[in-house]
């Protein structure tokens, strides 16, 4: 392999529970001691101007990000999704200041393409040829989009009540559909019996979390290094908060914000909630959530292997997790589409829920400004809005 020094700054993976740090020139995924590796860098030689002329993707980080070399990039143009204010919605809600981003724009229709992109790129890039995941339905899609893209093997395994559309997605471009009777869990128990397979399951690898948290960079860039007051995210693996929580504390090391960060939301259902019930506990992991079931089937992860993950990221910016119950879920996304013409998918109306209840509680306040991310697009779920 050929390298640029310049185009990465990574320098390792260090594991968040025992400490441990490992090469990252190497295929691997969980650190011994069962916990997920997160990536580390040195110090790059990046500065905020350097961003203005770059391609408006989130490879325009690419200093922070862990491909070493730029001809082993895979995309499909992902990246810097519109930061759209909500000004009918938000006056209805007493949150005049919010704003959504939109990844249902991105390649696949969900954010899930952004870690697909990066994690198919490290993975071809350290010698992977052939990928194994358990899904529930985008990021297997988005997974199988760029494999094959890089020309790569794919086998996805996923719930018979997965949206059909992922489904339609995997097949079209090639890769090895297998549909489980019963959650992602099982899914992910049929992953682990297959050979000869790279296991890319949520936080498995190190680096689709690195993709996820552009989410965090764009954000920080596209308010000009301001941050927001709260930034509420649809959590089922926590791959999304965790990266957007990394991403800025990466970016107050390198000094481009200052003072705290935003206050994290993770939202969940209320038929699938052990992160939100584990908070409210104050456990520093969660327990498996029984007979898991909900409308945002994407959310539908009874334990999330990077749970401790989540938690610490929801206490260190004081923020907290919320419940809402699907029919909120789905009255949401109808007042959003019918406010501001936006369809949105139901994991994302998900936070417009819980900004509902927190607005109402008082936990957010007059004049703050709050981001909810919408996580896919609605058209991908046609089931939640009958004709």
């Amino acid at each position: 392999m050929t390298f640029s020094a310049s185009f990465s700054a990574l320098s390792h993976l260090e594991c968040p529970r025992c400490g441990a740090t490992h090469d990252a020139d190497q295929i691997i995924g969980l650190c011994p001691c069962g916990s997920p590796l997160l990536a580390r860098y040195g110090v790059p030689d990046l500065k905020k101007a350097d961003l203005a002329g770059r391609a408006p993707d989130l490879w325009r980080y690419h200093e922070l990000l862990p491909v070493r070399s730029p001809e082993n990039v895979i995309t499909l143009g992902e990246g810097m999704t519109p930061l759209l204010p909500l000004p009918r919605y938000g006056a209805e809600l007493g949150v005049e200041r919010l704003l959504m981003k939109d990844e249902g724009l991105i390649p696949t229709g969900t954010f899930k393409a952004r870690g697909a992109a990066v994690g198919v790129s490290r993975a071809y890039e350290v010698g992977v040829r052939k990928i194994a995941m358990p899904t529930n339905g985008n990021a297997g899609s988005a997974w199988a989009a760029y494999a094959a893209r890089a020309g790569m093997e794919a086998l996805i395994a996923m719930p018979v009540a997965a949206p059909e559309i992922c489904r339609r997605e995997v097949t079209v471009v090639g890769a090895r559909l297998q549909l489980i009777d019963g959650l992602i869990g099982d899914a992910a128990a049929y992953v682990r019996e297959q050979s000869g397979y790279f296991d890319a399951s949520t936080l498995k690898e190190p680096y689709r979390i690195e993709g996820k948290k552009t989410m965090g960079l764009e954000i920080a860039e596209q308010l000009d290094w301001q941050l927001p007051d709260v930034i509420v995210y649809p959590t089922g693996g926590g791959v999304g908060i965790i990266g957007i929580w990394k991403a800025l504390n990466e970016l107050r090391d390198l000094g481009w914000i200052n003072g705290p960060l935003p206050r994290l939301v993770a939202v969940q259902s209320t038929g699938c909630a052990p992160i939100v019930r584990a908070w409210e506990q104050g456990l520093p992991e969660s327990e498996p959530w029984p007979d898991a079931r909900t409308v945002a089937f994407g959310i539908t992860v009874p334990k999330a292997l990077g749970d401790f993950l989540v938690l610490q990221a929801i206490a260190e910016t004081g923020g907290c997790a919320v419940a809402v119950d699907d029919k909120d879920i789905l009255a949401e996304q109808h007042r959003v589409a019918r406010l501001e013409g936006m369809f949105i998918c139901p994991e994302g109306a998900a936070n417009f829920a819980a900004i509902r209840e927190l607005s109402d509680a008082g936990w957010i306040h007059p004049g703050e400004q709050v981001i909810a991310l919408n996580t896919g697009a609605g058209l991908k779920y046609p089931e939640t809005v009958p004709l």
